[in-house]
């Protein structure tokens, strides 16, 4: 009982942190488009943060102004 409940929270936090870095994912993607940066320099963004949502949210934050 107690360890279903574990796996169960345990279940909701990483789905929730993967729907989180796509979300923000897609928005850096739209917001390079939006800033006037080509198709493929928005994918590049949209990419690196996929694999590096942390690290690749701030980087481009910092990066955009």
């Amino acid at each position: 009982m107690e360890i279903s409940i574990v796996l169960l929270v345990l279940f909701l936090l990483v789905s929730g942190g993967l729907i989180l870095n796509i979300i923000t994912s897609i928005w850096c993607y739209r917001d390079s488009l939006r800033q006037g940066n080509s198709k493929e320099y928005s994918l590049l963004w949209l990419v690196a943060t996929l694999f590096f949502p942390v690290v690749g949210v701030i980087i481009y934050l910092i990066i955009r102004k």
